[in-house]
């Protein structure tokens, strides 16, 4: 697979910094997408299914609330990346992470159902990657926020980098939170 370096401070916001610590400086983030995606299945179905549904404190997330966020996070993560790969430079708007999580419906869904989902967008985000030109990567968008104000300015190669390492982040909270 193609390598992507790991961006520079500077390439994404503040907060992701939380994000892209616990990413490696190989360049080699479609690989570490797969076989993320690979561990987290792994784990999830090896815990039992009374506890995909467990909130460990009010209004958190269950497990399989954290998956499907998961899955649209990286579908709207990977939207702004093809958008400024292709030198679009309207703002985009971010979303409320709560109340898609609330109206996702995934406590109703099958973990089958949900991974067949995450594989789908997955392997869509690997190949967006995968067939971006070389150029594109240093590209640059931002975000608004419900304000009107621009913020969260990030490259191509940020996005990739937070999509992992968001993935990573909320993993390991599963690890440590819920079992």
């Amino acid at each position: 697979m193609r390598a992507i370096q790991k961006p520079l401070v500077g390439e994404y916001p503040e907060y992701s910094e939380i994000y892209m610590e616990l990413l490696e400086d190989d360049g080699k983030i479609l690989e570490h997408l797969w076989s993320n995606f690979l561990k987290i299945k792994k784990l999830v179905y090896s815990i039992p299914e009374e506890k995909l549904t467990y909130r460990y404190a009010k209004d958190k997330w269950t497990i399989k609330e954290i998956l499907v966020h998961l899955i649209d996070d990286e579908r709207i993560f990977a939207y702004r990346a093809l958008r400024y790969a292709r030198n679009d430079h309207t703002p985009l708007h971010g979303f409320n992470q709560d109340k898609y999580a609330r109206y996702s419906g995934a406590n109703n869904r099958t973990l089958e159902n949900i991974f067949e989902e995450y594989e789908t967008v997955r392997k869509s985000t690997i190949s967006l990657f995968q067939n971006l030109p070389d150029d594109s990567f240093m590209r640059k968008g931002c975000g608004i926020d419900y304000d009107g104000r621009v913020i969260n300015e990030r490259t191509v190669r940020g996005l990739a980098y937070h999509i992992a390492g968001h993935e990573l982040r909320h993993f390991n909270i599963i690890k440590e939170r819920y079992l």
